[in-house]
């Protein structure tokens, strides 16, 4: 998501002296903890996530949060030992099993619970997992996560959590695994009576307490990521509206803090254009039964399911700048577009492995140009992809190490976004590229997937040996080059810079005749009528060229 600007964000990190703790993080050198919360461990494996019922109180006093989660599962494998995630300093006070108070040892941020009960194959069990304590501040969110403790401009509490890549055990005890969504979820929200708390499904009632408290009851009826479960608490108003879409009546709802009304209800009329150009691009909003809501924050956003956040200032463009520099980034508001289009590629489709992370963000950044294609034209979309290409860093491969939570470049962003504007150009059907979009919302709805998953449909649905292409550009941090050279009447070229068996077709022209030729990287010839002297690659395709002519 959100992590658009990467000069920026490096700058911000650098400007907070800390070193990021959540997303983009750089790290070479792995733990045992890394493991622990990177890896599908034996204490995982044998338990399928069935739901959650969240239950905290947020304390706004002493910046602390207490609660409880209760968590159902399936038995997959007899095991008597389950891991839970919670990170420092947060605490579990208390495990409980059929009435029974459970014994446990802690290791870093990773919790091993002992069960007492049979575990027996094909079973559904529950235990209660008592927490508190205070959990980290967020230093620089969502980059640098944790729980925001802010005031608003009216001195009203302005409170929100923001947890990707560091995980939302660090302020909520779960399975703090992507490859385990739970089914379905109910998040109870307590807050001081003044204050309102917006978080993930729809919301079913509000009661009211005795102790002058406000308990909302949110009720998520689809698979959820761990990350995108969110807590949003404010003095917030809202309003609403329908949006008829693919799948019928589509609920939107808008929170906003008081004093922002009459900008929301101006600057959210994107939602509607996003709805309509996405589920024109990728199909369906994958939640219809959980709504619609995007939710002001105190930080520039994030893509938390069917609650989106938002703080970009009511202003089109990523803080009011143009990403692409193109002049099409600032025709709409970027942090709904890019945490909006979320909702397709993250949450829907969602990666197993963090290392996978370009699934969500390759994706998302291209779904952009998308959206400006949708409304503006396909050379202002196809402008607006390439103009951010001035972002790319080539820094290390867009895809990180598994199994110890890592994350790949932020090269998943920009390049991301340009391998698959490339791979439209050698599709070269706009239909089937758009349907190929839509199918892969279809195929893996509501799913976890690995990177080798979405490259197999990806090859098949294309009709292409797509295996060198994300070679190319997942794992290795060359940009592809065309090498060529006139002599005489002979044209040779062949592609270097590039992993073995790279054999990339790629539209060019010739002393401005449009070819396409099919290069590998071996030597290969051509013949004209008469001495070439200029070749030149379409501009579409995120490649380069070198001619070596004598």
């Amino acid at each position: 998501m959100k992590k658009q600007f990467v000069a920026i964000i490096f700058a911000l990190f650098l400007f907070n002296g800390v070193e990021a703790q959540g997303l983009l993080q750089n790290k070479d050198v792995f733990t045992r903890q890394d493991s622990l919360r990177g890896s599908i461990t034996k204490e995982r494996a044998w338990w399928d996530l069935k739901s959650y019922h969240l239950d905290v109180k947020v304390n706004p006093v002493d910046s602390t949060i207490t609660g409880s989660n209760t968590v159902v599962y399936k038995v997959l494998q007899e095991y008597n030992s389950m891991q839970i995630d919670l990170q420092q300093p947060l605490e579990i006070y208390k495990v409980i099993q059929d009435g029974k108070e459970l014994k446990y040892k802690r290791e870093g941020n990773a919790f091993f619970i002992e069960l007492h009960a049979d575990q027996k194959i094909g079973t559904t069990k529950e235990l209660i997992i008592f927490y508190g304590g205070k959990p980290k501040v967020a230093i620089n969110p969502p980059w640098d996560g944790g729980i925001t403790w802010k005031k608003d401009s009216n001195g009203k509490l302005f409170i929100a959590s923001s947890c990707q890549g560091l995980g939302a055990s660090v302020w909520w005890p779960n399975k703090d695994h992507m490859y385990d969504e739970v089914e379905n979820m109910l998040i109870s929200v307590n807050v001081p009576k003044d204050l309102v708390a917006v978080s993930n499904g729809r919301l079913q009632n509000v009661k009211q307490l005795k102790d002058g408290t406000k308990t909302y009851n949110w009720y998520v009826s689809n698979p959820i990521n761990n990350y995108g479960v969110n807590i949003n608490i404010g003095d917030y108003v809202s309003f609403s509206e329908k949006f008829n879409g693919e799948k019928g009546v589509l609920d939107c709802t808008y929170y906003v803090l008081r004093d922002n009304l009459a900008k929301a209800k101006k600057q959210f009329q994107d939602v509607p254009r996003m709805l309509k150009a996405f589920e024109h691009w990728f199909g369906p909003y994958p939640f219809y039964k959980d709504s619609y809501k995007l939710v002001e924050a105190p930080y520039l956003g994030m893509e938390h399911q069917s609650s989106v956040t938002y703080g970009n200032g009511f202003q089109n463009g990523y803080q009011g700048r143009d990403l692409s520099g193109t002049g099409w980034g600032l025709k709409f508001d970027f942090i709904i577009i890019h945490e909006s289009g979320h909702e397709w590629f993250a949450n829907n489709i969602t990666y197993k492995d963090i290392a996978d992370m370009w699934i969500h963000e390759s994706f998302t950044n291209y779904s952009e140009s998308l959206f400006v294609e949708f409304y503006y034209g396909k050379e202002a979309g196809f402008s607006y992809v390439r103009g951010l290409r001035k972002n790319i860093e080539n820094d290390k491969p867009i895809i990180g190490q598994y199994e110890v939570n890592n994350e790949g470049s932020s090269d998943m962003y920009y390049k991301g976004a340009n391998m698959l504007h490339t791979l439209r150009q050698i599709i070269n059907n706009d239909e089937k590229w758009r349907s190929i979009l839509r199918g892969l919302n279809s195929t893996f709805y509501h799913q976890t997937v690995t990177t080798k998953q979405i490259e197999d449909y990806l090859s098949k649905n294309s009709g292409l040996d797509l295996t060198s292409f994300f070679n190319q550009y997942l794992r290795d941090t060359r940009v592809p080059t065309l090498e060529y050279f006139f002599k005489n009447n002979t044209i040779g070229y062949r592609w270097i810079n590039c992993v073995s068996g790279f054999n990339l077709p790629v539209k060019v022209t010739i002393d401005g005749i449009e070819k396409v030729l099919n290069p590998t990287t071996e030597w290969q010839n051509i013949t004209s009528q008469a001495t070439a002297s200029k070749l030149e690659i379409d501009k579409n395709y995120y490649l380069a060229c070198l001619n070596i002519s004598e």
